[in-house]
């Protein structure tokens, strides 16, 4: 592998890439050229070539990628061949639903605990997920050596929970609160506000309308 730093905007790409690969090869396709590819996942050809060229020769030129090779490669690069256990802190609407979801169709990652405050699901099974009291979060997240966490608490005690994770050891954490928490050096935030994503997206619209009249 090539030893560039990889930007942050070709990271978040790896995972579309490895999942239309899957597609392909599933169904029976054995090359596919960067221009197809862009037509699939809407991004340019010159950006997938960018993208892959971090990682080496991947490709060869007038022939295009093997989808199975290709499929390899992300699958070991984005450690797919690992499974990956993950905690959700917060048990509310959303947490019930990421519960019901639990990542379908990744065979990679799942959600093995969740914990919350309310006494009236702690000590249950949901959706196949034992709900833990949040008194034993930092000593069930150390024993089931659990380091990433979706979190799904309420804004107020988002910074007191994060702090909690972090001494727990846990290194990434998938964030639902509109609060933007802070952690130390090492610590990875990822930021997921469908609030904001939504205004925007709507914004986008009415500003095309705006242009067009």
């Amino acid at each position: 592998m090539a030893h560039s730093k990889i930007p942050q905007a070709t990271a978040k790409r790896l995972p579309i890439y490895y999942r239309y690969l899957g597609i392909l090869y599933n169904s029976g396709k054995k090359r596919i050229s960067s221009t197809e590819l862009a037509d699939a996942v809407k991004v340019d050809s010159a950006t997938i070539r960018r993208d892959f060229s971090y990682f080496g020769a991947l490709g060869k030129r007038g022939y295009g990628y093997d989808v199975k090779s290709l499929l390899d490669f992300f699958k070991k690069t984005l450690n797919q061949d690992k499974l990956t256990n993950v905690a959700l802190i917060g048990v509310g609407n959303l947490g019930h639903a990421l519960l019901n979801y639990n990542f379908h169709g990744s065979n990679n990652v799942r959600i093995s605990a969740a914990f919350d405050i309310d006494d009236r699901i702690t000590g249950t099974i949901q959706s196949g997920v034992p709900i833990y009291p949040m008194s034993e979060m930092k000593e069930q997240l150390i024993e089931q050596q659990i380091e990433v966490v979706i979190l799904t608490v309420p804004s107020p005690v988002a910074q007191r929970v994060t702090d909690e994770l972090v001494a727990a050891g846990v290194k990434g954490i998938l964030n639902f609160t509109p609060l933007r928490v802070t952690v130390h050096e090492g610590v990875r935030i990822q930021n997921v506000d469908l609030t904001n994503e939504l205004q925007t997206l709507i914004y986008f619209l009415n500003h095309i309308d705006h242009q067009e009249t």
